[in-house]
C-alpha cells in the first residue's frame, strides 16, 4: 500500500522551536507544517535524560500517527538528550521509512564560519549545556575549535512571562555573557543553544562585547533541512506541498495562541492534544 504524503512535524517542549518554524516556513513556504508544543510538561531544561527521551519520544509517535514522514526536534534539550537513542535505538523498530532530526548538528557544521580565533561559547539550558552536545558535535567536527558553554536557566521563563524586552532582564543577561566570557576571554562567538533565546537578542546584543558574533540557530536549520530535502528526493516527495500549517499544544489552546505570536509575528490558530496515551 501507498503511503501517503504528510507534513513535516515540528516539535518543541513549549514556544521556542516557534523561531525554528518560523525560518523554514520562510525558506520554504510550500510544504504543509505541523507544530506541536508540550507546553503541559515544559520547561525540559532541567529534567532528567529519562523523562526527556520518554516525552520526546511520545512525540515522535504522535507525529507519526499524524502521518509525518519527517520530524524536526526544534529543542535544544530534546535533540541533546534523546534524539540519538530514538535515532539509533526506536526507529529501526517503530518506523524504519522515517526520519527525525535535530538541530544542534546544523549549527555545528557551521561553527567554523564564524569564529577567527577558534573558541566559541554555547548559551543554553541546563540539561542542554549538562550534555555537552554541543561541545560533541563542534570538536568532532572542527578538533582545534575550544567549546565553553553557560547554562542560562532564567532566559527561558523571562521570555515565557514576557519580561524578555523589560529592564529587569538585564541583570540575568548581563550575568550569563560575563560568565562566559571570564570563562574564555578568546571567545569570538556565541552560540544560542536554545529556541527561546532569539527573542532576548536586543539585551545579548548589548552586554556582548563589540567583535563577539552573537548566532541564532533558525537560518542554519532551515538551510540545513533544504539540503536534506535535496539530498534524499524519496523523503522529499513524501512532503505534502500546500502551503498548510497547524498548531497544536499539550496545554491551553487559548495561553498557546496568545504566546505564539511573539514568536510567529502572526496570529495563529491552535488545538490542544493529549500526547501521552500514543
Amino acid at each position: 500500500m501507498k503511503e501517503l504524503n504528510g507534513s513535516i512535524g515540528v516539535f518543541d517542549s513549549g514556544y521556542g522551536g516557534l523561531t525554528i518554524l518560523s525560518e523554514i516556513k520562510a525558506l520554504m513556504p510550500e510544504y504543509d507544517y505541523l507544530y506541536l508544543g508540550d507546553n503541559a510538561r515544559a520547561p525540559y531544561g532541567n529534567r532528567s535524560f529519562e523523562l526527556v527521551y520518554e516525552f520526546t519520544l511520545q512525540a515522535v509517535k504522535w507525529f507519526f500517527s499524524k502521518g509525518c514522514p519527517l520530524v524536526i526536534l526544534a529543542c535544544n534539550t530534546a535533540s541533546a538528550k534523546a534524539l540519538r537513542t530514538i535515532q539509533q535505538n526506536d526507529l529501526p523498530s517503530i518506523a524504519p521509512d522515517r526520519r527525525v532530526l535535530g538541530v544542534i548538528r546544523p549549527i555545528a557544521e557551521c561553527t567554523s564560519e564564524f569564529t577567527r580565533t577558534n573558541h566559541v561559547g554555547v548559551l543554553g539550558t541546563e540539561g542542554t549545556i549538562q550534555s555537552e552536545s554541543y561541545n560533541i558535535e563542534i570538536t568532532k567536527l572542527y578538533p582545534n575549535i575550544v567549546v565553553n558553554g553557560e547554562a542560562c536557566p532564567m532566559w527561558v521563563p523571562l521570555v515565557e512571562n514576557r519580561e524578555f524586552d523589560k529592564p529587569g532582564a538585564d541583570y540575568f543577561v548581563r550575568q550569563h555573557i560575563e560568565n562566559i566570557l571570564h570563562q574564555d576571554p578568546e571567545i569570538d562567538t556565541l552560540l544560542l543553544g536554545c529556541t527561546h533565546y532569539p527573542l532576548l537578542m536586543d539585551k545579548i546584543k548589548k552586554f556582548t562585547p563589540e567583535g563577539v558574533s552573537v548566532i541564532p540557530q533558525g537560518k542554519y536549520v532551515a538551510k540545513s533541512l533544504q539540503d536534506y530535502l535535496n539530498r534524499h528526493p524519496e523523503m522529499e516527495k513524501r512532503c505534502s506541498k500546500t502551503g498548510e500549517r497547524k498548531y497544536f499544544t499539550t496545554d491551553s489552546s487559548l495561553k498557546f495562541e496568545q504566546l505564539a505570536s511573539l514568536f510567529l509575528n502572526e496570529s495563529i490558530s491552535a488545538e490542544k492534544v493529549i500526547i501521552d496515551t500514543i
